[in-house]
This record gives structure tokens, C-alpha cells and sequence, in this order.
């Protein structure tokens, strides 16, 4: 399967600075996975921000 790339960084909400998997998703989730957290994509912009992926802050969180 080819990697969308180029049409998923148009939907990308991540702003963490110098993140090597932005628009790569599957290497995204992968690598939240793998921490326990979960892909900024699924928090409010103003929760996505503070760079808090933990599973705890999402189910916090309110959109």
C-alpha cells in the first residue's frame, strides 16, 4: 500500500515541532501505541496543544 502522506498532512492537527511521523499515520498510531496514548488527531485543538496523549487526558477532555 502506498502511504498517503502529501493528502494527510492536509488533515494532520499535530503541532508538536520536529514530529518525524506527522502525516505518516500508521507509524503515528503505531507509535502512540506502543506508549500507551493516543494520536493527536483524536483531542480539541486546545487539548492537543499541551502535548498530553495519555489516555487518561483524552477521556478528560471535552470538545
Amino acid at each position: 500500500m502506498e502511504c498517503k502522506k502529501e493528502s494527510n498532512l492536509k488533515g494532520c492537527t499535530c503541532s508538536y515541532p520536529g514530529c518525524e511521523h506527522k502525516g505518516i499515520c500508521c507509524e503515528c498510531v503505531t507509535r502512540h501505541r506502543e506508549r500507551n496514548q493516543i494520536p493527536a488527531c483524536f483531542f480539541p485543538k486546545y487539548v492537543e496543544k499541551e502535548f498530553d496523549r495519555s489516555v487518561e487526558r483524552f477521556i478528560n477532555s471535552k470538545a
